[in-house]
């Protein structure tokens, strides 16, 4: 009886670790992608405010 337990629970915890293991969905893939065009664009509008600041500076 332990035995048949035992291959049940093994089962069952290698099906819960199979699952997480899951890849991105598209979904997910086209958030991350907006995630980095967000952040690329921030730093170029900091960058570009710092050039800016600096042209300022020497005049």
């Amino acid at each position: 009886m332990k035995k048949t337990a035992y291959i049940f629970l093994f089962a069952f915890m290698t099906i819960m670790a199979a699952s997480s293991c899951r890849e991105q969905t598209t979904k997910e893939k086209v958030e991350d992608g907006v995630e980095e065009v967000g952040e690329g664009i921030e730093e170029g509008v900091e960058e570009v405010g710092d050039e800016i600041d600096d042209a300022t500076d020497d005049n």
